[in-house]
């Protein structure tokens, strides 16, 4: 990549069709872990004008009310207008749950077997998983992605308050362009915010709201200039959104559950899966090292891949790059990663305490850059640099 150039991530908020989809699907997730940590979830739902369609593998002995989880869960998000189509009290719902198939389950599952001691748990599918860490920001986050982030936040913020901008709906998109010279970020150089919005609202008000009251709140001041395009509701208008204007998907919005496209991307989403799902557990647990490996300063860029089979409890590869910005060989990053952590996935689960209901906070702005969940803590910091001095 140049050293002069323009980035761009973008946000999509609740109300849209995807993440409405990823929520309910993480709603079912945690119900089933709050009754039964044991849970085995694998839940897809699609949404579309007034129905939702859920469908996937369920394995759990918790008793569930699917119906009360899914109307919940719209009503959280906000669809609850008098003029929604998609309206949490309306839905259809349609359930095509089933349990898990027993051949993945036999692979997955910890089982004694001959020759071994003790019984360890196999990885829920093969696979790739990336994590990233970058020290553009104090979430060490990319900073497009981490901005447009912001934006949406801060519009569910006043949307769910209520006490202003009562037109504001719940779909909506932000999208963040930066621009870096010498590699360096140095301006902010156009910010796109697409929001739905009620019918008697004017384009005009919409947009004054969103330069003052949302961007210029949010966004750092020394990096918008004069240069700064403001983009707000292009095409003029956005009254139909949500399920009603467009279908919504479990795991279509993968990049922007991650690091905006800045980072790369193993392929699977993270949804409605619980942790035995190494989609999930291992793109979270490769986030944990290379933020700690950002936060020791041990570079200022860094990112992880891990790879395995399914059904075996050892990653096939994993791999540190730290774009050259390693302020000690990356082979001993390497060996102090391989000290401090274990990848084997029954060790992910209990080094981040993942059996727990926690993954409703997860669905929305983005599985990294908040500070409350235990893959974005920096409590290894002191062990990584302990380690590194023995490698060096």
């Amino acid at each position: 990549m140049p050293k002069n150039f323009v980035f761009s991530s973008e946000s999509v908020a609740e109300g849209h069709p995807d993440k409405v989809s990823d929520y309910i699907s993480d709603s079912v997730l945690d119900a089933c872990l709050e009754q039964d940590p044991a849970s085995r979830v694998a839940c897809e739902t699609l949404v579309k004008s007034n129905t939702v369609t859920l469908g996937g593998e369920i394995t759990t002995k918790a008793k569930l009310d699917y119906e009360a989880i899914v109307r919940q869960a719209i009503r959280e998000i906000g669809y609850v207008n008098d003029d929604d189509v998609f309206h949490a009290d309306k839905v259809f719902i349609t359930n095509y749950l089933t349990s898990q198939s027993p051949d993945i389950a036999q692979g997955v599952d910890a089982k004694k077997a001959a020759g071994k001691d003790t019984a360890e748990q196999g990885a829920g599918d093969q696979g790739i998983m990336f994590g990233y860490a970058c020290n553009e920001t104090p979430e060490l986050m990319p900073a497009a992605l981490m901005y447009s982030h912001l934006i949406g936040r801060e519009i569910a913020r006043v949307r769910h308050a209520g006490r202003q901008a009562k037109w504001l709906r719940p779909d909506c998109k932000s999208q963040v362009s930066v621009r870096y010279e010498d590699g360096k970020l140095v301006e902010i150089t156009a910010v796109v915010i697409s929001t739905q919005h009620s019918a008697d609202v004017s384009l005009k008000t919409i947009k004054d709201f969103m330069i003052n009251k949302v961007i210029k709140k949010c966004l750092p001041k020394k990096l918008l200039t004069k240069n700064t395009q403001y983009l707000i509701n292009p095409t003029g208008r956005f009254v139909i959104g949500g399920p009603q204007g467009d279908a919504g998907l479990t795991g279509r919005k993968i990049i922007v559950d991650t690091y905006g496209g800045w980072g790369r991307h193993g392929g699977g989403a993270f949804s409605g899966k619980d942790p035995s799902k190494v989609d999930r557990s291992a793109a979270y647990m490769c986030r944990w090292v290379a933020k700690n490996i950002v936060a020791a300063g041990l570079s200022t860029h860094a990112e992880l891949q891990v790879a395995y089979a399914i059904g075996y409890p050892e990653p096939v590869s994993i791999t540190v790059e730290t774009f050259e910005t390693n302020t000690v060989p990356e082979e001993a990053i390497e060996a102090a990663v391989a000290e401090v952590f274990s990848f084997k996935p029954a060790n992910i689960v209990k080094q981040l305490k993942l059996l727990r209901p926690i993954y409703r906070g997860t669905t929305n702005y983005g599985h990294f850059g908040k500070d409350d969940l235990p893959w974005e803590q920096t409590d290894k910091v002191a062990a990584l640099k302990k380690a590194v001095k023995k490698f060096k």
